[in-house]
């Protein structure tokens, strides 16, 4: 018996697993709309903006491992889904995207509102298709949502006219498929072994490519078998709990930083999960310490990265693989990286208890963390203070430090807590956003408010693009041209049915995040922040004291 398409897609949804769809429809899409508002399956998210529903479908993605999917309309509503798309495609989260069109078989209204949304998307996502006929709509979604969660996770996007959206066809959601990921070939991980046993000084460097399930329990038997140290890229926090003693820190700074003389003292280094997306914790030269690749993606080669051995396949099993084979040798000696860690330690201790007031990045990161349990979610927009959080906050699982270390988009805070509230409704979630970033998806608030999470959304205020200004200063510059005024964010909240606070003392930050956090609801706190020392302390002070160490 014939089905309607609209239908059709909606099943083939709910037999991919699909739990939620986040968006904006539009009158294009009243045929989907209809068909999910039967489903029993899928759940509408309606966001106030296309952007918002992209970020929480990416996040949704980035905790799940499952594809996020987001709706919008033509024209309009799918051009903003461009930010989305790029942030879930760099970030490796999957995501598929669901936009509208006109009829493609008769005109009704000429060319208003139509672009070419497939052309547009082409090089944003790993996939874009406009679906033409019924009859193709389960492969194409099958396709799709493959594609986005396949090894590197990204984007995909089905455009689906409203005529093909009204047509009937025969056909029926496909099954999807068991697929398992490749094992690392054991003579790779023979050749790694026997790099690793005659090195003096081996260290690994955990990448955005390690932050996937099992990867981190494999790592940390073989950190615990073989005692060799391991720092992180900003995608990589939380991998392995930061507690532990071989934890060299996070390479949240460029360059000149103690984590980066901890890396130069190493004769070896384990590259685990490396994106090229994300800047690099170290470059290699010609004759210097060599790198053994270990991903699930062959190395993208470049003058600064050439990796002498590559270890291809599931990280977790060449792992599971390496630990079995290796023999720790007894000539490694890891003292010098660990002096630098201990030296980076004592000089956060020497700064994170300024009681100073508007209130001081490092004593921030440090009362959060006190604030936050061991599985809390932070999620971060994009501003100088994702470099504070990235150093010295202290990650104690994966996927508990969302940040953007790849598009590096603001506006994402808000919407990411939104999606890990929606995912882990039992754990604390907090949005860190500066103010500016904060403002380009506020009206988010409303959203979360509807939908009854409990989420604490602080912001970061400065008045200025504090980013951008503080690398002005640095360059030289005249302070021009980046303050702005902000509404009175109390208030703000509290039009959207939110509680609203502010810090007034740096006494009182430790107080309103506990209330926050114990406090069902959403919880908006609007804190004053210093970033008058950023440039002393993150540019001259770290690197001299690295240096002379």
């Amino acid at each position: 018996m014939a089905i309607k398409a609209s239908d059709l897609f909606i099943q083939c949804l709910e037999e991919e697993g699909v739990e939620y769809i986040f968006g904006v429809p539009g009158e294009e899409n009243l045929d989907m709309l209809d068909s999910l508002s039967r489903s029993k399956k899928i759940k509408l998210i309606l966001t106030r903006h296309e952007q918002g529903a992209g970020f929480m479908a990416a996040t949704y993605g980035r905790h799940t491992g499952k594809t996020g999917v987001c709706l919008a309309t033509l024209g309009p509503g799918a051009t903003n889904f461009v930010t989305a798309a790029a942030y879930a495609q760099l970030g490796g989260m999957p995501i598929l995207m669901v936009t509208g069109q006109k009829p493609i078989k008769k005109s009704k209204q000429g060319r208003f509102q139509i672009l070419d949304v497939v052309s547009m998307m082409g090089p944003i996502t790993k996939y874009t298709h406009q679906l033409a006929s019924a009859d193709n709509i389960p492969s194409r979604i099958r396709e799709a949502i493959r594609l986005a969660e396949e090894e590197k996770p990204g984007a995909t996007h089905l455009e689906f006219p409203e005529d093909v959206a009204d047509e009937h066809t025969e056909s029926r959601p496909l099954k999807p498929s068991l697929a398992r990921r490749p094992s690392a070939e054991p003579k790779a991980v023979r050749a790694a072994v026997e790099k690793l046993e005659k090195a003096k000084a081996p260290i690994l460097v955990i990448g955005a490519g390690a932050n996937r399930k099992l990867t981190g329990r494999m790592l940390l038997q073989f950190i615990e078998k073989t005692g060799i140290p391991f720092l992180t890229t900003q995608l990589g926090k939380g991998v392995i709990d930061e507690n532990h003693p071989l934890f060299l820190g996070c390479a949240a700074l460029s360059s000149g930083d103690f984590v980066h003389r901890a890396v130069e003292a190493a004769d070896l280094i384990v590259n685990v999960g490396h994106d090229v997306i994300e800047k690099p914790p170290f470059f290699m030269q010609n004759g210097g310490t060599e790198v053994i690749h270990v991903s699930m993606r062959s190395a993208e080669v470049d003058p600064v990265y050439f990796p002498q051995i590559e270890v291809i396949g599931d990280i977790a099993n060449a792992f599971w693989q390496m630990k079995n084979d290796i023999v720790p040798s007894g000539s490694w000696n890891f003292d010098t990286m660990l002096r630098f860690r201990k030296a980076e330690l004592e000089h956060s201790r020497s700064i994170e208890d300024d009681p100073r007031f508007p209130i001081f990045p490092p004593y921030l990161v440090k009362k959060i963390r006190e604030a936050m349990p061991a599985n809390g979610i932070i999620c971060l927009d994009n501003g100088v203070y994702k470099i504070w959080f990235a150093r010295n906050y202290c990650a104690r699982q994966p996927n508990t430090v969302l940040l953007d270390n790849a598009l590096a988009t603001m506006g994402a805070g808000l919407p990411s807590a939104m999606a890990s509230a929606m995912v882990y409704p039992d754990r604390k979630v907090m949005a860190i956003c500066g103010d500016g970033g904060f403002m380009m998806n506020s009206q988010e608030m409303e959203t979360a408010v509807r939908l009854g999470l409990n989420i604490t959304v602080l912001i970061l205020n400065d008045g200025s693009y504090g980013m951008i200004r503080w690398k002005q200063a640095n360059m030289g510059f005249e302070d021009w041209g980046l303050t702005y005024g902000n509404p009175d964010f109390v208030k703000y909240a509290e039009s959207y049915g939110a509680k609203g606070h502010r810090v007034e003392s740096a006494e009182h930050l430790p107080q309103l995040l506990k209330q926050c956090l114990d406090t069902p609801g959403v919880h908006l706190i609007d804190c004053p922040v210093d970033y008058s020392e950023n440039d002393q302390i993150l540019n001259k002070d770290i690197k001299e004291l690295s240096r002379k160490l």
